[in-house]
C-alpha cells in the first residue's frame, strides 16, 4: 500500500539532510520515524487504558496499597532479600 503524505520544504530538507548523514533513504528516515512514534503511543494509549481500569477496579473494591507500602517493597526489588508483593487491603 502506497501512502503518501504532505510536508513543508523546511521539515523536507531536514529530512534529506539527516537522511545523508546517516547514509539511508530520506524513505527510510521517514518510516523509522513513523514507526517508533506509533510503538511509542500504542505504549502510552495501552498506560493510560491500564491506569483507567486500575481505577475503576479501586472504586469498585477499594482494595489499594499506600505509597509508602508500596515503596517499601519496591526498594527490596534486585536484594538478597527480595520481598513478594504486598497483599492489597481495603
Amino acid at each position: 500500500m502506497a501512502t503518501s503524505i504532505k510536508i513543508d520544504d523546511a521539515l523536507k530538507n531536514r529530512v534529506r539532510q539527516l537522511a545523508e548523514s546517516r547514509r539511508r533513504s530520506s524513505h527510510w528516515i521517514m518510516r523509522e520515524a513513523i514507526e517508533q512514534y506509533v510503538e511509542r503511543e500504542e505504549k502510552r494509549e495501552a498506560f493510560k487504558q491500564e491506569a483507567l481500569h486500575a481505577w475503576t477496579t479501586y472504586q469498585e473494591t477499594g482494595r489499594h496499597l499506600t505509597g509508602q507500602e508500596t515503596s517499601d517493597w519496591l526498594t527490596t526489588w534486585g536484594s538478597d532479600d527480595e520481598r513478594p508483593a504486598p497483599e492489597c487491603h481495603d
